[in-house]
């Protein structure tokens, strides 16, 4: 039995071949939106409609196996890891999202001044940048203006 069979009966779900093929693209690694996940699974499988794919990554979601990011201005997107607590950094200029880990090391970010009654068990932090690729686009455009 492989890994994604085990990971995915472990986490109460049934074993499909969609389901196979998405957890693996995931797994790859990434922040990918749904278009090109189906697009990478339609190359593993004879057919799976967008829609089959958007069932998965739900059920992939709320078995804690896929984590949905959607930052501001852009369309959702899916990676792999999960329950750490990290954070994200978006390139302004060309959408690149990198992971970041909290912080300090530890979750800080988990303590706000007021919870207001909530039993706090994750925060959602976007840093927004320019990644090395497009400051050194906009640094050499710069110098020939």
């Amino acid at each position: 039995m492989s890994t994604g069979e085990e990971l995915l009966r472990t986490h109460g779900l049934r074993v499909t071949r969609p389901r196979l093929a998405v957890l693996e693209i995931l797994t790859g690694g990434g922040h990918l939106e749904v278009d090109e996940i189906a697009r990478r699974a339609r190359a593993r499988l004879d057919s799976v409609s967008t829609q089959a794919v958007y069932d998965v990554l739900g059920a992939l979601s709320r078995a804690g196996l896929a984590r949905r990011i959607e930052p501001a201005g852009s369309p959702a997107r899916f990676e792999a890891r999960v329950g750490d607590n990290h954070h994200h950094i978006v390139c302004r200029s060309c959408g690149e999202i990198t992971d970041v880990d909290c912080v300090v090391g530890r979750r800080p970010c988990l303590m706000p001044d007021e919870a207001h009654g909530y039993d706090l068990d994750e925060a959602e932090i976007t840093f927004w940048g320019l990644c090395r690729s497009c400051r050194a686009r906009r640094d050499a455009e710069a110098m020939h203006d």
